[in-house]
């Protein structure tokens, strides 16, 4: 009696192939058939029933002719249909808020930033946040595809399979279903993931970490996160709360932090920190410039300071690359990274900060992994995050192009594109 296994074998072949020639567009296009099967190893009439399938489901389409000095006849070009659908991105940050709409190519269409005040509630923060991707996607409506997803980043500890934010020290938040709170007003799929991991994903497909197979993020703001991507895919650990690296304890007796612990990374790191370790000096040294008032003082407002020449700034900033610097070798001899990404303040004030994080790096870390590790600046700065919330949707429809063609095709544009 047939079991059907050939069957769903050949299914999920199928799909394979097509999540391959996908991505590989993604990646290198315009090509031609010819290029995909080389690229990919399949044989040029495999390729060319995906693009087929692909081309009639609306998520590739023909751009021109490929110029060669071959005899015969030249390939057409093929790339994503920029058109196909668009992805949202958002990242709510203590006092923020930053949304990103991008097409189907991961070109932006839209974007935009708010600034928060303190004490809103999460319904209040949430919902302006609905409002801001209701305006999106009313403005980019016209032109584009159906919505294939939004991937939302937050500040704390998230369980992932539910879309639950569990605890965020820095906002006073616990137990917010941000995505229920998002699908109830919206149809489409809400990924919801750590702000920091959210980020690592972003800087690993569209920013400097293109390429790394391990990748390990920090960032540094209101508070300070880690996100780690192995082989492409968030490393979460076990429960799913892996990279809460501000939460290290550096000193015993430190500083009192959000999370209730003493003396976290992020007490000594943070944009906070900077501030307040920037007043101490200044009472020590019984100086108040006039860029250092108390109301004025701000991490643009030192790291201005220090680019000017300003001593007191710059030994303040060294004592908190130092910290930095400590931090990562730490980590650095425990996870063994490729390459380490650092966001948020530290990638403001990296002209300024990198040497002593590297130096201390290096004095600190084992030669045998600081000696190839490289250490660089997000290259996507404070969108890292929202670029991530992009990406971890992107990934999902190419990785699972059967379940993404029929919104494709539900959504296909309204009005034809010159």
């Amino acid at each position: 009696m047939p079991t059907g296994k050939h069957t769903g074998d050949q299914a999920l072949v199928r799909e394979l192939n097509l999540s391959i020639v996908l991505n590989v567009l993604r990646e290198h296009s315009p090509l031609s058939r010819a290029s995909l099967a080389a690229i990919t190893g399949l044989n040029r009439a495999t390729v060319s029933s995906l693009i087929n399938e692909l081309t009639r489901a609306g998520l590739v389409w023909e751009v021109g002719i490929e110029a060669t000095d071959d005899v015969g006849r030249p390939g057409r070009l093929l790339e994503l249909d920029p058109h196909a659908g668009r992805i949202i991105g958002m990242e709510v940050g203590v006092d923020f808020i930053a949304l990103a709409i991008a097409d189907f190519s991961s070109q932006i269409i839209w974007k935009r930033w708010v600034e928060l005040t303190d004490g809103k509630s999460p319904e209040e923060v949430l919902g302006l946040a609905a409002d801001l991707i209701q305006e999106g996607v009313e403005l980019t409506d016209k032109e584009y595809g159906q919505v294939l997803g939004l991937g939302v980043g937050v500040p704390g500890l998230v369980d992932v399979p539910r879309g639950h934010l569990l605890f965020a020290p820095n906002l006073g938040w616990r137990d917010v279903p941000v995505r229920s709170m998002f699908e109830e007003r919206f149809p489409f799929t809400v990924y919801v993931e750590n702000e920091a991991n959210m980020a690592a994903l972003g800087e690993s497909y569209f920013g400097v970490a293109r390429g790394y197979n391990c990748v390990l993020y920090i960032s540094a703001g209101v508070g300070v996160g880690g996100g780690i991507v192995l082989g492409g895919q968030i490393m979460r650990g076990a429960m799913g709360f892996s990279g809460e690296v501000g939460h290290m304890t550096m000193v015993e007796d430190g500083p009192i932090c959000g999370c209730g612990n003493r003396g976290c990374w992020e007490t000594l790191v943070s944009e906070s920190a900077l501030v307040r370790r920037m007043l101490e000096a200044l009472r020590r040294a019984g100086e108040t410039p006039s860029w250092a008032r108390d109301d004025h003082l701000t991490v643009p407002t030192v790291l201005e300071a220090a680019r000017a020449g300003d001593r007191l700034a710059q030994g303040v900033l060294n004592e908190v690359a130092r910290d930095v610097g400590l931090g990562i070798a730490n980590l650095v001899n425990v996870l063994n990274p490729e390459i380490v990404v650092l966001g948020g303040m530290l990638s403001m004030g990296g002209d300024l900060m990198l040497p002593t994080i590297r130096e201390t790096l290096e004095h600190r870390g084992l030669r045998w992994l600081v000696q190839p590790l490289r250490l660089e600046l997000a290259a996507l700065g404070r969108e890292s995050c929202v670029l991530g919330g992009i990406a971890t949707v992107y990934d999902r429809v190419l990785s699972q192009p059967v379940e993404a063609i029929p919104k494709v095709a539900q959504g296909r544009r309204r009005t034809p594109i010159p």
